[in-house]
């Protein structure tokens, strides 16, 4: 487990819904029986084929934990540290993660990393 995931405790404060998971899996709702949030995966017991294992990294919750936590940096040192956080942890779980998210991550940060050098300069 990472740092990364160790801050975000997917699930504990994830609130993860049906409709979020027949998205993701691309089924209708009504083919999933039920979800269970386990420490490090979701598992979708589904009509069809039985279950399924989801990484949290798979969910849109996942991007925006992330994003949030980049948000939330105040100084430019902290967004250095969990930036490389990130990027470990991407490195590490890189077939967990949706296409996209890295990009993604990198928009807010660099987005971040901008206000936080305005305000260093004013």
């Amino acid at each position: 487990m990472t740092n990364l995931f160790k801050s975000l405790q997917p699930a504990q404060k994830f609130r993860i819904s049906i409709c979020d998971l027949a998205r993701l899996l691309k089924i209708p709702q009504h083919m999933i029986v039920r979800v269970e949030c386990w420490a490090y995966v979701v598992f979708v017991h589904r009509r069809d084929v039985g279950g399924q294992f989801i990484s949290y990294r798979k969910l849109e919750q996942w991007k925006n934990a992330v994003a949030c936590q980049i948000q939330k940096c105040s100084t430019v040192p902290q967004l250095q540290k969990l930036w490389r956080e990130i990027l470990l942890d991407y490195r590490k779980y890189k077939k967990q993660y949706e296409k996209g998210s890295r990009l993604f991550f990198r928009k807010i940060r660099l987005q971040r990393w901008d206000i936080l050098r305005e305000e260093l300069s004013n």
